[in-house]
């Protein structure tokens, strides 16, 4: 089950691997072993794509990535991203040419912006000189299609009059829907594929948190606002709810989650997995069959966290 990543004519799973976690940084418990299996298992299971970026581990992730698929990247789309840090023409060039070295390959897929020029105190830099160094790499056979990550609907539209895009890279899910104000509309009518990632809340739509969540230390996801005092018992009266679903359909929470993301115009969903049992679990999604009614008692309940949220593109307590 496979759908074209915009107009590039290349074909994507509509539940793609994640691989934030295998970068190891941020997160907790991360087993680099664990991490190649789960690649393998991914591609066993029919997820043929996966996410990285130069940012996560510094590399590591990429490097990662490579190891497992020493013997499997024609089989592989690969999409990887450049930091807001290094989008000067000469810069995208060399993080690149890092990536496909970390990466083992002489060709990127999909290769992302990930954050706008100015995140992160990083330096402005016109979007029409990173474009350039994009087009390049295209045009030289490195990159295959140009994407970008954490894009307002008002620089996607900037960043499109210098040169085409096939996706946008969003936080997206049932509990934070900010994107469709105006970026999923844009999208439509484009043909740009939406990649969301965080498509579980960064796990807790997979149910992993009860009424007192704690974090380990170098854990990132206790920043995410969706814990704050103010909305958290709302979001854990709507997991019980979506439970209720679930359960009627013979599936997880998470897996009824992705399956209402990847239903969505234009949307597919980037979801991270620690080990081969959850992207096993995420890669059914992709065959659940939802009903019309299901479709909208889910999409009810989760907009019913959402809303208040509707005007913040920012999923975290923190600022980029």
């Amino acid at each position: 089950m496979t759908i074209e990543l915009g107009s590039s004519g290349i074909r994507i799973s509509p539940i793609i691997m994640g691989c934030w976690q295998a970068g190891a940084q941020y997160w907790a418990g991360i087993d680099d072993d664990q991490s190649i299996r789960a690649v393998l298992a991914a591609l066993d299971a029919g997820i043929n794509s996966f996410d990285t970026a130069e940012e996560y581990g510094e590399g590591h992730s990429e490097r990662i990535l490579a190891e497992a698929l020493t013997s499997r990247r024609r089989d592989a789309v690969l999409m990887s991203k450049v930091f807001s840090n290094h989008l000067r023409y000469d810069q995208v060039i060399k993080s690149c040419e890092r990536s496909l070295r970390n990466l083992g390959t002489d060709y990127l897929d999909l290769y992302q912006i990930h954050w706008p020029s100015g995140s992160w105190n990083s330096e402005s830099v016109p979007v029409q000189e990173t474009m350039h160094a994009l087009a390049d790499l295209k045009h030289q056979g490195k990159i295959r299609a140009i994407g970008v990550s954490n894009f307002s609907r008002a620089q996607l539209e900037e960043v499109s009059a210098y040169g085409h895009i096939d996706s946008v890279q969003p936080p997206y899910s049932l509990f934070w829907r900010h994107v469709e104000k105006d970026i999923r509309p844009w999208c439509v009518e484009k043909g740009v594929t939406i990649l969301a990632y965080s498509p579980l809340a960064q796990g807790i739509l997979a149910g992993r948190f009860g009424p007192d969540p704690t974090f380990e230390k170098g854990d990132h996801r206790g920043a995410n606002k969706l814990f704050l005092a103010e909305h958290y018992p709302r979001v854990l009266a709507a997991l019980d709810r979506l439970r209720a679903v679930a359960t009627r359909n013979r599936i997880t929470p998470a897996q009824l989650a992705l399956a209402w993301l990847i239903r969505q115009p234009n949307s597919c969903a980037i979801a991270g997995a620690r080990n081969e049992e959850q992207v096993r679990d995420n890669a059914r999604a992709m065959s659940v069959d939802l009903s019309a009614e299901d479709l909208a008692e889910v999409d009810t309940i989760g907009m019913q966290v959402a809303e208040p949220f509707m005007d913040d593109p920012v999923p975290w307590t923190w600022e980029p």
